[in-house]
């Protein structure tokens, strides 16, 4: 336990000195050097979090010796802030707390860093960047690791708050970072604009909770709810807001935060457009990390859920498979290579959203099924998902930089030239397919289970469908980028497709390996949502439906893209009206800008407009307008005639003398 307390500080300090350094010293480094302390320095913390995550799970520290759960355990807390006096026990922390969750986040976070940090070494500066910008890439990159890194080692909800904004922030730098492009700027304006909606229903939750249980801190919230009682104790039981219990209430408004970051429905339509970043960013931010964050929030605050609001934990899952179909069938329509994967990302974390729903999940009429398989399985394909995704991003940036365009009519053949990039990219189409022995197959596997077990069926038949949807496009996608037709500008082009140096090629091969070898560990002996460990027994009769629709949708791939053919375009012109509206998202953004301008602008803000401008500076002209003609009549009291002043003082005189005789 000393040495972890020796480490902790580092792993959060460290990143924002690097973020400090790289972005305050007026030093003007070249990009090489700003790239080799940035990656030094993320090395360090990455060293620093695996030593805490393996100490707590496997050196004791986690589990001491005749525990039978993993204990929680608060490495510092420091008051920061008091409330007021009406609220005296309320207070504002910053700590570090270590659970299995974190832990398992820990090693997460600072893998795929470490891994984008490497590989962005050669990726940007083979895009022209070698000195141009590179100094403030690193620092953002710095300061997104400090904020992901605080918000999962938060003991309390308002310090993950705090450093929810600050990712939100490190997510704005990065998607802008080519600021003279106008497709990145009004990228990063929606992404911060939609979030921030999020984000606003986010703080009202936490104030309701906060006002009622007088406690930010997270141990105690799910304390409570684990012991039987209510988060709110009797101040809050009975009360309701325009029909809604307030304790579900406040809880579905921070899952709607979650749901802002991690592009749940109707809050999505920010990711995809956020692929105007660099791509090692997208691997980062929008693949791995970021995005998880309202998964882990949920996660988080599981057993407040599960308890006190049943409901929406229940409205979570409907909204997550939903958002899950949704988005896979967007998925097939596009052609953006970058935009594929980043509904496929959409579609996979409302797969982890709909294992937390399902694992305490109630039904009407029916006995409450008391498991947390689903809890489980979501953190296991968070974990899985996390590298595979990350590894298929990176792919994509080694592609893009050899065809210099991320449409896949550009590509085509790229087997004989990339085939380092073609056997990474195979191996993470299989794993997000679910084909074993690759970590997807287990994960995803045991979400499906998941639902079952808590009798969910019509959940199970959406995901089992976008199961199959999920390994059609991606298919689709790897046999266009590496079979189909070879583009014939390879052969004229003085510079061929070809696997990428070492700082690019690293990581995919890390990878590649954690994806084969992830879906082995033990998660049901590490991670659960009680912190015992569970048996994990493999569900065949799942397991078969799920290889059966992945093979199927693989199949209609190969038909349809592994040579070309005339089939896809028959399809479409058979389906053309779905196909439109899916390549266009289902016109979702349409209606988000239709709302904005019409109502939002159109109608409040241009109601509030005008009354600022006719009442509160119309009200503030007044009261100059009054001094200044106040100023102007009193001004010839001051005019130094001394007859004039002997006539005020005489009339003053007399009316104080006539007003003390009669009153």
């Amino acid at each position: 336990m000393e040495n972890i307390i020796t480490f902790a500080p580092c792993v959060l300090l460290l990143p924002f000195l690097m973020f400090l350094f790289l972005g305050l010293t007026n030093y003007k480094w070249t990009g090489k050097q700003a790239g080799i302390i940035g990656t030094a320095g993320i090395t360090v913390v990455a060293f620093c979090c695996y030593y805490i995550a393996l100490q707590y799970f496997f050196g004791g520290v986690g589990k001491p010796d005749g525990a039978t759960a993993y204990q929680t355990i608060t490495v510092f807390n420091m008051e920061w802030m008091k409330m007021s006096v009406a609220h005296p026990g309320l207070t504002i922390s910053i700590g570090f707390l270590l659970d299995p969750i974190s832990a398992m986040m820990l090693i997460v976070i600072s893998t795929v860093s470490l891994m984008v940090h490497i590989y962005s070494f050669g990726y940007m500066f083979e895009h022209g960047h070698y000195d141009e910008g590179m100094q403030r890439y690193y620092c953002v990159l710095s300061l997104f690791s400090f904020a992901m890194l605080g918000l999962v080692l938060a003991t309390n909800i308002f310090q993950m708050y705090i450093f929810w904004e600050l990712v939100g922030v490190s997510s704005f730098l990065l998607i802008g970072y080519y600021y003279k492009k106008p497709a990145a700027i009004s990228a990063c304006k929606k992404a911060f604009i939609v979030t921030r909606f999020a984000d606003m229903f986010y703080l009202i939750g936490i104030l309701i909770v906060s006002y009622y249980t007088k406690t930010f801190d997270f141990v105690e919230m799910n304390t409570l709810a684990e012991n039987g009682h209510t988060l709110v104790g009797n101040s809050m039981e009975g009360l309701t807001f325009m029909g809604l219990s307030l304790t579900t209430l406040a809880m579905f408004l921070i899952f709607l935060g979650g749901a802002g970051k991690s592009a749940m429905f109707p809050f999505h339509i920010w990711l995809p457009d956020a692929m105007e970043g660099p791509t090692p960013s997208s691997a980062l931010i929008h693949a791995a990390t970021m995005v998880v964050a309202g998964v882990f929030l949920v996660a988080r605050l599981f057993p407040v859920f599960a308890i006190d609001a049943p409901n929406a934990l229940e409205a979570i899952t409907y909204i997550g498979a939903f958002t899950a179909l949704f988005a896979a069938v967007i998925a097939v329509a596009q052609t953006d290579i970058k935009r594929v994967l980043a509904f496929s990302t959409i579609s996979q974390i409302a797969y982890m959203m709909v294992a937390l729903g399902v694992a305490r999940f109630s039904i009407e009429g029916v006995e409450h099924v008391e498991t947390t398989l689903g809890f489980t399985a979501s953190m296991w394909h968070l974990f899985t998902h996390a590298m595979f995704k990350a590894m298929l991003f990176l792919c994509c940036g080694c592609i893009i930089h050899c065809v210099e365009s991320n449409e896949m009519a550009k590509m085509g053949g790229l087997k004989k030239y990339m085939p380092i990039t073609w056997a990474c990219f195979g191996i993470g189409c299989l794993a997000i397919a679910g084909i074993p022995p690759f970590s997807g197959f287990f994960s995803k596997g045991e979400i499906l289970s998941a639902c079952l077990e808590n009798q969910c069926t019509g959940i199970y038949v959406i995901m089992t469908l976008t199961a199959g949807l999920t390994a059609f496009y991606m298919f689709r996608l790897f046999y266009h980028i590496f079979y189909y037709e070879e583009n014939p500008e390879y052969a004229t082009s003085e510079h061929k497709p070809h696997d990428q140096k070492w700082p690019m090629t690293l990581p995919l091969i890390v990878f590649a390996v954690l994806t084969c070898v992830c879906g082995f560990f033990p998660f049901g002996q590490l991670i659960t949502a009680s912190h015992e460990a569970i048996e994990i027994e493999t569900n065949w009769f799942v397991e078969g439906v799920s290889l059966t629709t992945a093979a199927l949708g693989i199949g209609i791939a190969y038909v349809l893209y592994y040579k070309k053919n005339d089939k896809p375009a028959k399809i479409m012109a058979k389906m053309q009206g779905l196909c439109t509206a899916a390549s266009h998202r289902f016109y979702i953004d349409e209606v988000w800008y239709g709302i904005t301008r019409s109502f939002i602008f159109g109608i409040i803000c241009k109601s509030i407009a005008w009354f600022d401008r006719h009442c509160i500076d119309g009200f503030m002209d007044l009261m100059g307008w009054l001094t200044n003609r106040a100023s102007s009549e009193s001004k010839d009291f001051q005019s130094g005639h001394v007859q004039q002043y002997a006539w005020v003082f005489v009339m003053g005189v007399v009316v104080i003398g006539t007003l003390a005789l009669y009153l």
